[in-house]
């Protein structure tokens, strides 16, 4: 039985690269010159440090450009709530992995709607649809894409 998986996922190295090339950016730029600006990048979250809340916006923009720039879809980022103190300014950027359950469900919903032969499988965090013929199957697919997703989907694993 034909099938395939949903699944969003980002190229880690590639983050780790646009996150190298901003600090390369943000250190030659004359408005962060001398000023306590870094970009930090733990696991799939990037801890930007910068005086105050406008230049952290500018090291959004200028890392975003990078990310754009290495092809990955900033629509992955989620951008947490700037903390400002005395001294800086941070903001935790997350690169978001994995289809989240309410999502999940919500794209099965989609498919079902649409009254689409296929059955839809939630495996951790990716889904498997399943059915007759590869036809059906590149409908479930065009129906997804047409989708509103705050996060960038791929169609992996097809099978015949």
């Amino acid at each position: 039985m034909p099938s395939f998986d949903v699944v969003s996922e980002v190229n880690m190295q590639e983050v780790l690269n646009a996150v190298n090339q901003a600090t390369r950016e943000v250190d030659t730029r004359f408005d962060f010159k001398g000023k306590n600006v870094k970009f930090n990048l733990e696991g799939s979250e990037i801890t930007m440090t910068a005086p105050d809340k406008f230049q952290l916006s500018q090291m959004y923009d200028v890392l975003t450009a990078k990310m754009v720039a290495r092809k990955v879809n900033v629509k992955c980022l989620e951008r947490d709530e700037a903390k400002e103190n005395l001294a800086d300014a941070r903001q935790v950027v997350k690169a978001r992995q994995g289809i989240e359950s309410d999502l999940a469900r919500r794209l099965i919903k989609v498919i079902k709607d649409a009254k689409v032969k296929v059955q839809v499988a939630i495996q951790e965090d990716q889904l498997r649809v399943s059915g007759k013929e590869r036809d059906i199957l590149q409908e479930a697919i065009s129906l997804l894409k047409a989708q509103e997703v705050d996060m960038p989907l791929q169609f992996t694993n097809f099978r015949d």
